[in-house]
């Protein structure tokens, strides 16, 4: 059962990548309240739409936190991880500073430009050697 169609994996990916990226990805990124008006959700009486994007934020970065982890320990995947590493600290930048610019977040999240920017640079700096 595992890897019956393996033959096809590369184009499941781009296939994957292509319809969730246009579907969930850049819409939640871009325009959160429009995609949960799409999906249905009730804006602004519910509430429970922070807690639906604080778990689903808060999944990707269980999964980022187990990159680090086994690449930390095994050395595997080491490469790709500083690339997702960076990848995530650029975009957090982007947001924060997004929301800063429109003054849409306490303080507390602006000052989380400075981390993730430590972060970019610092994932830069332990970059590891091909």
């Amino acid at each position: 059962m595992i890897g019956l169609w393996n033959e096809s994996a590369q184009t499941y990916l781009l296939v994957l990548a292509i319809s969730t990226t246009l579907v969930f990805a850049l819409p939640i990124f871009l325009v959160p309240l429009t995609w949960a008006r799409l999906m249905r959700w009730r804006i602004p009486q519910d509430i429970d739409l922070a807690v639906y994007f604080g778990r689903c934020l808060g999944a990707f970065i269980l999964i980022v936190e187990a990159l680090m982890l086994r690449a930390a320990l095994t050395g595997e995947a080491l490469h790709t991880t500083f690339e997702v590493l960076a990848a995530v600290a650029l975009l957090m930048v982007l947001v924060h500073v997004h929301g800063a610019i429109k003054r849409i977040q306490p303080w507390t999240e602006t000052l989380e430009i400075g981390f993730y920017a430590g972060m970019f640079v610092l994932t830069l700096m332990f970059w590891p050697a091909l």
